[in-house]
């Protein structure tokens, strides 16, 4: 009876009819006919004959024997199913064999705790136990994970082929990647160039080879750099094929310095230095590309000794400064950006490439500039003339003052010449002062206009820089820009004055004031002086080096003459002095002869006639 009981609880039929459901095409199970009736029989038989069920039952084990593929998965086997349900904490997954197992969620979550499961995926899974819960058998996605890894690993150690990988954090000397195990990727391994940012792979999905597997110890350590490198001369070699000078190429670039940026062509790299960027200026290479932008370039050198390329953008579009001459003629008026200001100008964009640089002298007709700063600055819009185009030298001269009227050809009609201005004395030099008339106007007061008669060896004796003075407009001269300015005509004239009162001949009093080796000066007024010539001071002759004049001393002099022109007095000392007594004539002896009369005059009454004479003379 024990048989017939295990059978009647194992329910063949049912069990046949689902095998045959599963069963593969290629192996169809055979019909039963005898098993399905087996059943029908043994529940009419009577009891009194056992023995007869036996050999049925048997030929039934050995019928379920002989279908291994009904039979549900030992423990350990690798299996394939699909996820039909997501519960929260577990994962359903559906492995056939009319078998349904739970998996914990935990097993599907990445390293942030996300979960990476869904519905309808399939996954391969291990069966971890026989044991059911809740009519669902134990499986394993971690398990199964690890053995596939394994095994992955080993073939990809071996065949030396790259295996991907999620790096999921940061560690000592390097990062962690899961590629189905974890593995240590080396600091010095992660990329061909050093890595300052490791951060920046973090949560990355990357290429990798693995370089030592201990599964003893479960030691892994992989290398992306190798990819890298195989992965570059793989580029590398395309690109030498097309490398050539003129050839144009697009490339990413890597890097960026002051004086250029590199850019990859595909396994070589290549400079683009900043004079190569932009017809127009640029700063740093930042202004015009970024790092990790594409750019189209042109190969201007290529060194295929040294594997040197140089590059170059500009050389893809037409030099500006071909058709400038036909943009920009000289008088016409443009408007510009201000790109940079120097001491000596500032430099304004034309137009992308071409720049004209405005001098400081053009930059204003009136104010003083010490810089160009005070009248425009870097990112200003202003307008402009053309004053010159050079193509061949690149270069365009700009004005900015001549945007404005030109005060000084209008000057003549605000001045007018003889008239007098109020102006502060702005500089002093050895031949005179500049003294601002207006606003970028100055008038030179040339030093021998300060006085009439003062003797004026520099400006500073009788003027101060910042000093408000009044002079006489003597000059103007809108071409060269030139306004000659006077003080002393602002005062009678003291020579003039001199000369109409006084005639040569005529007596002056005078105090010498400079003696020198020819003679002596005399100061007749203030600030006027003469001459008394060394032979003029007495009629005896006299020492040069011991004249008998001393200064301060006042004396009568004669006015010898007068030369207004060259504001020369001669003065005679000697003039005024008593004459002396002319020296006696010789006596000459007379004939004698007698007189009608007989008398004759002899010496002593000549003399005596001569010395009456003089007397008379004298009174």
């Amino acid at each position: 009876m024990r048989p017939l009981e295990r059978l009647e609880m194992s329910d063949p039929e049912k069990t046949v009819m689902v095998q045959q459901e599963e069963a593969s095409p290629a192996e169809p199970p055979a019909a039963l006919p005898e098993t399905a009736g087996f059943g029908a029989e043994q529940a009419e038989a009577p009891p009194s004959e056992p023995v007869m069920a036996r050999p049925e039952a048997e030929e039934f084990d050995q019928l379920l024997d002989s279908y291994p593929q009904f039979a549900r998965p030992a423990t350990g086997t690798l299996l394939k199913g699909h996820v039909v349900n997501v519960t929260g904490p577990d994962i359903i997954v559906d492995v056939g064999y009319k078998c349904e197992g739970i998996i914990p969620a935990e097993e599907f979550r990445d390293s942030q705790g996300n979960l990476r499961v869904q519905r309808g995926d399939e996954i391969e899974v291990l069966m971890d136990s026989g044991e059911e819960r809740d009519g669902y058998v134990m499986l394993s996605y971690a398990k199964a994970r690890r053995i596939r890894a394994w095994s992955d690993i080993e073939a990809a150690f071996q065949e030396e082929t790259p295996i991907s990988g999620l790096v999921v954090e940061k560690t000592k000397g390097g990062l962690s990647v899961d590629i189905g195990m974890r593995a240590f990727l080396p600091g010095s391994q992660i990329d061909v160039r050093p890595v300052r940012d490791l951060d920046a792979l973090l949560g990355q999905e990357i290429s990798c080879r693995i370089i030592k597997v201990n599964r003893k110890r479960g030691n892994i350590v992989v290398s992306r750099k190798l990819v890298l490198e195989a992965e570059g001369k793989k580029r590398k070699d395309a690109t030498l094929a097309v490398l050539q000078e003129g050839a144009v190429l697009t490339g990413t670039v890597k890097n960026l310095t002051d004086y250029g940026a590199f850019v990859d062509l595909g396994g070589i790299d290549g400079l683009l230095h900043i004079t190569d960027l932009s017809w127009g200026r640029v700063g740093h290479p930042s202004e015009a590309v970024s790092v990790g932008q594409q750019v189209q370039v042109k190969v201007l050198k290529f060194d295929p000794e040294k594997e040197r390329v140089s590059l170059g953008m500009k050389q893809l579009a037409e030099d500006p400064w071909l058709s400038v001459i036909q943009k920009f003629q000289p008088g016409s008026r443009v408007t510009g950006k201000v790109l940079n200001v120097t001491d000596y100008g500032a430099f304004v964009e034309l137009e992308p490439g071409v720049e004209g640089l405005v001098h400081v002298s053009e930059m204003s007709w009136s104010k003083r500039l010490r810089h160009p700063s005070k009248i425009v600055s870097r990112g200003d819009t202003v307008e402009a003339v053309i004053l010159d185009v050079n193509p061949r030298d690149r270069r365009i001269s700009l004005g900015l003052k001549q945007t404005e009227p030109n005060p000084w050809v209008t000057l003549a009609e605000r001045y007018a010449v003889g008239s007098i201005i109020q102006g502060k004395v702005r500089n002093l030099t050895d031949f005179g002062v500049f003294v601002e008339v207006e606003e970028g106007i100055d008038g030179l007061v040339h030093v021998s206009d300060l006085s009439w008669t003062q003797r004026i060896k520099h400006p500073s004796e009788v003027l101060k820089k910042g000093e408000t003075v009044q002079a006489m407009i003597l000059n103007i001269d809108p071409e060269n820009r030139r306004l000659s300015l006077g003080i002393k005509q602002l005062q009678p004239d003291s020579w003039e004055s001199f000369c109409k009162a006084h005639r040569a001949g005529e007596m002056v009093r005078g105090k010498v004031v400079r003696k020198t080796s020819f003679g002596v000066f005399v100061e007749l007024a203030e600030g006027l002086e003469g001459l008394c010539h060394i032979s003029e001071i007495s009629a005896a002759p006299v020492d040069r080096r011991a004249i008998p004049l001393e200064i301060g001393e006042e004396h009568e002099f004669r006015i010898l003459k007068l030369n207004p022109e060259e504001k020369k007095i001669g003065l005679s000392l000697k003039a005024m002095q008593p004459q002396a007594p002319p020296p006696p004539e010789p006596e000459k002896p007379a004939p004698s002869h007698r007189s009608s009369s007989g008398a004759t005059t002899n010496i002593g009454e000549m003399m005596a006639m001569k010395e009456q004479e003089r007397q008379s003379a004298k009174n």
